[in-house]
């Protein structure tokens, strides 16, 4: 029977029922040729749009059958590895940030490790201590590869380093040495060139005094840590607080 089309009250569209569209009043046209083969095609496959891991699919082919079976628990198991792997992510971020724990896996200024920040201290010469660069100096060492994004001022993360010097000190930057009040560090020579092997401009050789306000920056136990043999001092308000060892290795 040709199909056809009913515009009843309101502009509904319905479809064959006779009796239903005697009771609506409603006129009846045919549909062109073209709406009759959407028409049919959509009643003949509408099950095929039904989503494949959906209980009331339902097919006579085997194959297909097994084939969505398949898709269907790949896709679960990729989905619950993704939320897992958001779990084991987001659950140490938020341990750390509950009780102020910081991973520091280099061992420039001190043994790698977990340690906790502690603030409110007032930080004493040779104090491991975090510490925000100011941001212009932050922004070179992100695009250096010296430091990783973070939320201190210039998007970089907080720098892990060994308070040298403090206002009032005087600091002697020479090829081979540092000194602070006339003392020595052992293995504190400045390097020419990075890791990368790109030259790492450095401060003038010479002596200096601290200034007010002011804190010098050291990592000594790597001849190529960046700290302040390269970029000088750092305000002191920049220190977030003293880094305390929970577990080291």
């Amino acid at each position: 029977m040709e199909a056809e089309w009913r515009v009843g009250q309101g502009a509904s569209v319905v479809g064959q029922d006779k009796e239903s569209a005697s009771q609506h009043r409603a006129t009846t046209v045919s549909a062109p040729p073209y709406r009759r083969f959407l028409l049919r095609r959509s009643d003949a496959h509408a099950s095929e749009w039904r989503a494949p891991c959906a209980s009331q699919y339902r097919t006579t082919n085997t194959a297909a059958r097994g084939a969505r079976r398949k898709l269907c628990g790949r896709s679960k198991r990729i989905a619950a590895a993704f939320v897992i792997g958001l779990i084991a992510l987001a659950v140490p971020a938020a341990v750390g940030r509950l009780f102020r724990l910081r991973i520091t896996l280099t061992d420039s200024a001190a043994p790698a490790g977990i340690y906790r920040e502690v603030s409110g201290v007032a930080p004493g010469r040779s104090e491991l201590v975090a510490a925000c660069l100011p941001a212009a100096l932050a922004r070179t060492g992100l695009a250096r590869g010296y430091l990783h994004p973070g939320d201190c001022p210039g998007g970089a993360e907080p720098v892990a380093k060994v308070i040298g010097a403090l206002p009032g000190d005087t600091i002697d930057i020479e090829p081979g040495w540092v000194a602070v009040n006339g003392k020595r560090f052992p293995d504190s020579k400045t390097a020419a060139r990075d890791s990368a092997t790109r030259a790492l401009p450095h401060l003038a050789w010479g002596s200096r005094r601290v200034a007010p306000g002011q804190v010098w920056l050291f990592g000594f136990n790597d001849p190529r840590s960046w700290d302040a043999r390269y970029f000088g001092a750092v305000p002191l308000a920049g220190v977030r607080g003293v880094l305390r060892p929970v577990l080291i290795w």
